[in-house]
Formats: structure tokens, C-alpha cells, sequence
């Protein structure tokens, strides 16, 4: 007998639960138990070839992971490996072996095979951490259907294709909810000794994305994409298995030049980043110059002058960046030169050693220990809470701004040009897996835009490539003014920045008059201000254009929540629902609205649908708690009851974060929406 082991990861545990079939050695079919790569790579060899420069290929074999995998066995044990192995090295996982020092593993060992994902059978959930079901691995069923474990010979199969389809296709592989399976991750309890602690949650963030058409809260509107849209698009021959994403590293180390060309050709594709250069303004005015290039202004020699750059998130389906925020690293190149180009102002620069300039802007987050320190190398179950977070979420935008000084001397132009730029691992981590002399890996430039301005009078120009039309600049400066979690709820900045956003929402308005999230935009503004009736002013807009629609009418039910007029809510946000029925925010708010109401049958609904969307809802399980008790169902009131107290904020986070802060101010500066970088900031040690 051959007992095959089909492991079973279920999101938020750690370890295994395995389940085994034990099939009879002697069948005619099974030459091996698991049929390997090379099995499948005789027929289909254009994938094999795209999938052995992939990152599924390199997932546990690089020293990138296996650097952090180690300090985890070396801190926590060989077993809690299972944590990352268990998407990482699913075939090690899944049989219980550990090395006990993940270094020592063949350097030749596959991450993700073939038969890693072309054997699961069943999703168990979306919380992720390889919430997974895999079924005997197998190429063939038979004429019952059922799976005949190894492999078979190519004549069989090709006598009978539609039996091996069934054996390595399910209708799930082509959805989102499969790549979350090991896309979204959660640190559980019983690695950390402490609470559930939210790792990534890639799906979450196309799921509350406009690609995904399931939430109406976005800026704009997408066309429905999906992970493979982007990650596995489709030609003539099939579906890509290269998974082109944001990893140079690993093809940079292996020398897989198609790859890496393909990776950051992907990169730079147009529609990612949407950056721009979008106004000034002089010391000792208020009035914001802009857009650049479209209205008239005059400059001369000592003025000081803050620039206004806009990045927007526009066609990334998470956020920017998404998962191991802390490891990777992009920010903003920005520099100001003048005519004979010598520098004015660079922020962003790396030093010669390799390092980023400290005061620059970045798009990570720095996860920090009890102690308020920030932790290094993914040591990810020391984690206690984010210390800073300054990603931007698909459809946001952050808005940076410069300040820098006209040279007395100045006569000709000044030249200002921003990039975005990324690097797959920080230079620190690249020190501590490759040591501190090695090839200078790719830095890939994500967007960029070079605006010029003449000393004297500035003069409108001819609309440019790369340049939006002027409402959707005044819109994207808007959004960002609101900061950069836009789209996911309400930022806290200050007034000022409020203020701002609404001058541009103002703008847009008045050069589209029909725009109907132009209103809604203004309503949102008005929402962060707490100025309920000149948000409802501007939704009675919206809604006199489009009665129907789903984002003016969810703002409406928060305006009706405040007045306490809740049947109206509930019904504005019954048709958000009725639309959008997998939006988040909008069922739990109807939840919320029908329990004030005592109408508990249908919030009980509400939150078990809320809690389908998002597993780890604090509300939904706080409000099912309550419910499920009221309704005499003692044991799920508890179980709700438990998970609302092991996931709840630790109320000591903020200290941890508080305590980070204090002894890096750069850092500190960085968190403030109004923050301008200067030549004043502290330390500065350009290249020459």
C-alpha cells in the first residue's frame, strides 16, 4: 500500500491536518505516487518552460525565503515552518517532514509545482494561510470519475483527454477566491503567542477594489479584472504560467533574462501609476498654481516654491506596495535642477552604499515588536503592530509635496522631474541574505513626468502624452488631499487638506457638470469635516443626475444615519446592497441600521453575509455575538464572542507605535498629511 497525503491548511491555525488515502501500489496507472514536473513538461512544454523562471518555481529554494524561514525554525521551531512552507513548500508541508534548517534543502527543489495546484479539490474559506483541500495527485480519473493516483502513460491520456481535465481542472482555478487561498495571510496565535495578526491580505484588496465590481466605493470605475486577468493573461496558446508580478530579484539572482525583461516590462506598463506634477505654490500665498501647463503664472529669482506631486494608484488591483511591505521598497525620486543642471533639491537618492536616502518618501510599512522597534528580515511573529503605513490602496492617492528655493543667479529654466521607483528587496535585507557585497539588483522606474519652468512668465501649453485631461488632474489632487486610504473610509487629516480637497472636487464640478461622483467626491469631503448638510447638498446633486447611484446613495445613508431618520437609510442602503451585494462596507452599515430598528432577523443576515465577505469582520463578530445569544444559539454567541476578543486592537499598540515614533523623527515627519520635504531636513548626504 502507498498512502498519498493530501494536506488540508485551514486559514488562522498553524500545523497540519492531514488526511490520507492509501491506494493500492500494483494499479497498472500509478508509474509515481506524485507525478513530477518533468512528467508534465512533455506535453506541456510552454508552460513548463514560463513556469520555471516563475516565482511558484522559486517559491522555497531562494535564499531570499529561506533566509527568513530559517530565523523563524531557529526562533519558533522546525514545525512552525508549516506557517510559510505551507504555500511556499507545499509538498514538504504537506508530508509533516521539517529539516530542521531550511538551508539544508536541495537547491534544486520545487516551490509550487504543477500538481500543487492542479490537485486541490476544494476552497475551505478566503482568510488565506493555504486554506486549502488537496485530493490524491493525479493526471487521469476514471470512467466513474474517480482519481487514479501517479501517473499514467501519454497514450491514455490522450485517448481520453476530457478524464484528464477532470483530474487537474476545477472551475475555481480561473477564480479570485483561489489565489486567495494563499494571497491573503493572518500570523495566528499559536505563532506569535499573542493575537491574530493580519500578515497581508492581497484578496481583501481586490475585493474592496473597483476591478473587482463588487464595491461601490471606489474613485472610479474599472473594467472587471481578476488575478489572472493581470497575473495569467491569456493568448493564442493559453493562459501565461509566468505570473508576472513585482519579483526582479529572484530572476536577477538566477539569470532568467526573459523574465526579468518580462517582470519589468509588466512593471511599467502605462496604465499602473498615474503621476503627476500638478501645481505649485509661492511662499507667502495660499493660492495653489495649477494644473501645470494650463495656467499662467510668473516666477521669479529667491522664490521659494512648494511643489505638489500626485501619485495615484490607478491600475494596480492591491495596494502599492502589496505584501512584504516591510522587505520591499518604492518611493519618490524627486529632483530639481537648474539650467546648467546642478542640484536644487533631490529627495530620494541612494546612497553610495547602496541605502535609500532616509527622508524620502516611500510606499511600505515598518511592522515594529513590543518594544516599539522596527523589525527586520520578515520576523514576522514578533510583530505587535504597524508603526507606519504609507501604502496607497488600488484607486487612492498620496499626495507629496517639495519645497525648494529659486537660485538668486537664476536666469534660464528650472527643471523639476519626479519618478516612482522600486526595488524588489531593501538594500538592508539584501545585505543580511546575500552579504554586503554583492550585484546591484534592479531599481525599475514606475512613472515619472519633467515639468519645466521658466523665470519670468509661465505660459499655458499644448496638452501633453502623459498628461490627464485638467478635471481628472483636479480629481486625482482631491482624492489625494482626502489621504491615502481614500477609498477605504475616512482619513484623518486636517482641515486644511479637506479644504484643498473640495477647491478640487469645486474644480471638477465646474468642468464636468454631469459628473456624478464629482458631487459625491464633494460630499465625501464634506463627510471628514462633519458638515452634514452641505454633504447632503451635494448628494441631492449626484442623485438629481443618476437617482440610482450605489456611491451617492451609501454617503446619503451615513447623512440619514446622523439625522436619525434610519428607515430612509435602511433604504438607500438596501439598494447599495441589492447592486452590490458583496459590498463590505455597505452591509455592515445595514446590519447596524436594521438592529436600531429591532428588526434582528435581518441584521443577523446582514452580518453573516458581511462576515462571508470578510471573515475577520470586528462588527460582524461583535454584532453576531449579541445576536446569536438574543436568539438562544449560546454556543455560536460564544465562538463569535471569542473571536471578536483574540482578534480586537491590543489597546497597548499604539504605545508600541508611539514609542517608534519618538526616536525616528524622519519618520514621524513622514506620517503628517502636510508634511513638505526640504533641503532643511536633517542628515543629508547626497552622492556626488
Amino acid at each position: 500500500m502507498v498512502c498519498v497525503a493530501a494536506a488540508v491548511f485551514i486559514g488562522g491555525t498553524l500545523g497540519l491536518a492531514p488526511q490520507a488515502w492509501c491506494v493500492p501500489s500494483k494499479k497498472p496507472q500509478a508509474s509515481k505516487v506524485v507525478p513530477d514536473v518533468q512528467y508534465c513538461a512533455s506535453c506541456h512544454v510552454r508552460e513548463f518552460e514560463e513556469w520555471k523562471q516563475s516565482l511558484h518555481a522559486n517559491s522555497s529554494r531562494t535564499a531570499f525565503y529561506r533566509t527568513s524561514d530559517n530565523l523563524l525554525i531557529h526562533a519558533e521551531g522546525p514545525a512552525a515552518s508549516t506557517h510559510c512552507d505551507s504555500c511556499h513548500n507545499p509538498a514538504v508541508a504537506g508530508s509533516g517532514e521539517f529539516a530542521g534548517n531550511s538551508l539544508s534543502a536541495q537547491e534544486g527543489e520545487n516551490g509550487v509545482t504543477c500538481l500543487v495546484c492542479h490537485s486541490i479539490v476544494r476552497l475551505k474559506s478566503i482568510v488565506g494561510n493555504a486554506s486549502y483541500v488537496t485530493g490524491i495527485p493525479a493526471v487521469m480519473v476514471d470512467s466513474k470519475g474517480h482519481r487514479l493516483p501517479g501517473e499514467v502513460s501519454y497514450s491514455e491520456i490522450l485517448a481520453y483527454p476530457d478524464r484528464h481535465r477532470q483530474a487537474v481542472m476545477q472551475d475555481f482555478y480561473r477564480t479570485p477566491d483561489f489565489c486567495a487561498a494563499c494571497h491573503n495571510a493572518t500570523v495566528p496565535k499559536a505563532l506569535n503567542a499573542y493575537k491574530p495578526m493580519r500578515e497581508f491580505a492581497t484578496y481583501d484588496e481586490w475585493q474592496a477594489s473597483a476591478f473587482s465590481h463588487q464595491d461601490p466605493l471606489n474613485f472610479y470605475p474599472k473594467r472587471l479584472a481578476t488575478c489572472l486577468d493581470c497575473h495569467m493573461p491569456p493568448d493564442a496558446s493559453g493562459n501565461s504560467h509566468r505570473w508576472l508580478a513585482g519579483n526582479t530579484a529572484v530572476p536577477f539572482c538566477y539569470g532568467y533574462k526573459d523574465q526579468l525583461q518580462k517582470t519589468i516590462k509588466f512593471l511599467q506598463s502605462s496604465h499602473v501609476l498615474d503621476l503627476d506634477i500638478v501645481g505649485i505654490e509661492k511662499a507667502g500665498r495660499d493660492r495653489l498654481i495649477a494644473p501645470l501647463g494650463s495656467v499662467v503664472f510668473t516666477i521669479k529669482p529667491k522664490d521659494d516654491i512648494v511643489t505638489f506631486v500626485v501619485i495615484r494608484n490607478a491600475g494596480i488591483g492591491h495596494s502599492l506596495l502589496p505584501e512584504l511591505r516591510d522587505l520591499y521598497e518604492a518611493w519618490v525620486d524627486f529632483r530639481v535642477t537648474d539650467k546648467e543642471g546642478n542640484e536644487i533639491l533631490h529627495s530620494g537618492f541612494l546612497n553610495a552604499d547602496g541605502t535609500l536616502d532616509r527622508y524620502a518618501h516611500t510606499f511600505l510599512n515598518r511592522p515594529l515588536d513590543q518594544n516599539g522597534d522596527a523589525i527586520e528580515n520578515h520576523e514576522i511573529w514578533r510583530m505587535r503592530s504597524i508603526g507606519y503605513d504609507s501604502t496607497i490602496p488600488a484607486g487612492g492617492a498620496a499626495l507629496i509635496r517639495y519645497e525648494f528655493q529659486i537660485p538668486a543667479n537664476a536666469s534660464g529654466p528650472i527643471t523639476i522631474t519626479a519618478h516612482v521607483k522600486y526595488r524588489h528587496f531593501q538594500q538592508r535585507y539584501l545585505n543580511t541574505v546575500l552579504g554586503p557585497h554583492h550585484p546591484e539588483y534592479p531599481v525599475v522606474v514606475l512613472a515619472s513626468q519633467t515639468r519645466t519652468l521658466t523665470i519670468g512668465e509661465n505660459r499655458p501649453q499644448p496638452s501633453r502624452r502623459d498628461q490627464n485631461p485638467n478635471w481628472m488632474r483636479w480629481n486625482n489632487l482631491g482624492i489625494a488631499c482626502l489621504g491615502p486610504t481614500g477609498d477605504s473610509g475616512f482619513a484623518p487629516v486636517p482641515a486644511e487638506e479637506h479644504e484643498q480637497a473640495i477647491a478640487a472636487f469645486s474644480e471638477v464640478v465646474m468642468l464636468r457638470p454631469h459628473y456624478v461622483d464629482g458631487y459625491t467626491n464633494l460630499a465625501l469631503a464634506r463627510l471628514d469635516m462633519g458638515n452634514y448638510d452641505a454633504a447632503e447638498a451635494q448628494l441631492q446633486k449626484a442623485l438629481a443626475i443618476d437617482p440610482k447611484n450605489a456611491r451617492a446613495l451609501y454617503y446619503m445613508g451615513l447623512v440619514e444615519k446622523h439625522r436619525g431618520a434610519i428607515p430612509n437609510e435602511i433604504q438607500d442602503l438596501e439598494e447599495v446592497t441589492r447592486q452590490y451585494p458583496k459590498s463590505r462596507d455597505a452591509r455592515r452599515e445595514l446590519g447596524i441600521a436594521y438592529r436600531a430598528e429591532g428588526r434582528n432577523q435581518e441584521a443577523l443576515k446582514e452580518f453573516v453575509a458581511l462576515q462571508q465577505i470578510v471573515p475577520d469582520d470586528l462588527t460582524a463578530h461583535e454584532e453576531l455575538a449579541s445576536l446569536y445569544r438574543e436568539f438562544g444559539m449560546n454556543a455560536k454567541a460564544a465562538e463569535e464572542a471569542a473571536a471578536f476578543n483574540a482578534e480586537k486592537p491590543d489597546p497597548a499598540a499604539p504605545t508600541y507605535s508611539f514609542n517608534f515614533l519618538r526616536k525616528h523623527p524622519e519618520i514621524l515627519a513622514e506620517s503628517l498629511p502636510w508634511h513638505v520635504h526640504s533641503a532643511d531636513e536633517l542628515d543629508r548626504t547626497p552622492p556626488k
